[in-house]
């Protein structure tokens, strides 16, 4: 699929697109991930939803796209020069609040949350603290990660760290998910 074969593309996603590559920022989120998260995003009116990574915003930009007027989003990065290339295009929304914080200190702080959709795009919510943060999904609520095919930018021993987390997943009778051999591979999961 080009990008031509995707609708809409948000209007901020070019500004931040193009400062996340005179940033020099590797890891940015995919096309076809993000149309997905906006898509999933429109399912959840009056939703609540959680961003662990915000990078540059890119994804930000979508589910903002995605979500009605009476949704929230809270974004969530340790790193405020990637940050605020968000805040930048995206921080005048709103419906988001963008948090300079480390992934850890700010679920632990705020394990009495609950969210409708919660995008895990780092490692905490992910690889670390998976089971703190599922706890905070509400019943019929969306968790989604990507990045669960093989990446050119994985480091070493990564590859296991996808299965494991894979594997925590199986194991949980409260959720239902299907993983998408689709973009970077995605897994959506509702929890029950």
């Amino acid at each position: 699929m080009t990008d031509h074969n995707i609708q809409n593309i948000p209007e901020a996603y070019f500004a931040i697109d193009l400062a996340t590559k005179e940033l020099g920022f590797t890891m940015p989120s995919d096309l076809l991930t993000c149309s997905l998260l906006r898509t999933l995003s429109a399912s959840k009116p009056s939703g609540k939803f959680l961003e662990l990574g915000t990078g540059t915003g890119l994804s930000t930009s979508w589910i903002l796209d995605g979500m009605d007027q009476k949704s929230t989003l809270i974004s969530v990065d340790n790193d405020e020069a990637v940050l605020n290339i968000a805040k930048t295009h995206v921080g005048k929304d709103s419906r988001l609040s963008l948090v300079l914080s480390d992934g850890e200190d700010w679920v632990l702080g705020n394990l009495e949350m609950r969210f409708d959709y919660i995008f895990a795009d780092t490692w905490h919510g992910k690889y670390l603290l998976l089971e703190e943060v599922l706890n905070m999904l509400n019943p019929g609520g969306l968790y989604l990660v990507d990045d669960m095919l093989p990446q050119p930018n994985w480091p070493e021993g990564h590859a296991e760290k996808a299965d494991n987390f894979f594997k925590k997943l199986e194991e949980r009778a409260d959720l239902t998910f299907s993983q998408l051999n689709w973009a970077t591979g995605i897994i959506i999961a509702v929890k029950k």
